[in-house]
């Protein structure tokens, strides 16, 4: 029997890490509507979670591998299938909008995720990536941990230029980004701070790009 993930054996305890950092959500929360319309259309964000972003997005579908994570979305109101980033149990050309919010660094192939997404939106849909960079403060201290850490020890990191690289070869034009908690996590638990644009600089990035 495959080994279960830290996902499923630690769900609470996961989901209870936005509550904890509730100013940190909130800055990221804040990026990522910078690029989620308020209308997002037919949207679905891949690797849920706990749909913690969803819930406050207007995003009502959902896909996650852990059966323990997507109990918690279903409980926010969300409709959460089970199936993998590269394997999506999703029609093709179906959806306006897919989301990944820090997602990328625990998927098995980056390329092969970014494939799937192209393949479920429409022609002009959007695919919007939030993700902490390789070589940004926070991303630098998660990798210096990641061995002691439950959920980041099976995470790979990526920098912004990888993840725009990728997502361009899956075929979307059009990248824009905004970045948030420029002065790393233990300044972003003190208070909310405002997106700006570009991918410089802050230790939370949103991209978005356009199927062509």
């Amino acid at each position: 029997m495959a080994e279960r993930s830290p996902f499923d054996k630690h769900p609470e305890e996961y989901d209870s890490w936005f509550d904890e950092h509730e100013n940190v959500y909130e800055s990221e929360l804040l990026a990522v509507k910078e690029m989620v319309p308020e209308d997002p259309g037919r949207a679905v964000e891949i690797g849920i979670g706990g749909g913690r972003f969803s819930s406050r997005l207007g995003i009502d579908e959902g896909v996650d591998p852990s059966e323990a994570m997507a109990e918690i979305a279903r409980s926010r109101g969300i409709k959460v299938k089970i199936g993998r980033s590269e394997d999506l149990p999703l029609e093709s050309s179906g959806y306006d909008l897919a989301a990944l919010v820090t997602t990328v660094c625990f998927v098995d192939d980056l390329d092969e995720t970014f494939a799937e997404a192209n393949r479920v939106l429409k022609p002009g849909g959007k695919v919007v990536v939030a993700f902490i960079p390789a070589d940004s403060e926070v991303g630098k201290a998660y990798a210096a941990t990641k061995d002691e850490d439950k959920f980041f020890r099976v995470a790979q990191f990526y920098t912004s230029d990888e993840i725009v690289e990728s997502v361009k070869n899956a075929g979307f034009s059009e990248i824009e980004t905004v970045q948030t908690m420029s002065k790393g996590l233990e300044e972003a638990d003190r208070s909310v701070e405002e997106p700006v644009p570009g991918h410089e600089k802050g230790s939370f990035i949103v991209l978005r790009g356009t199927k062509t």
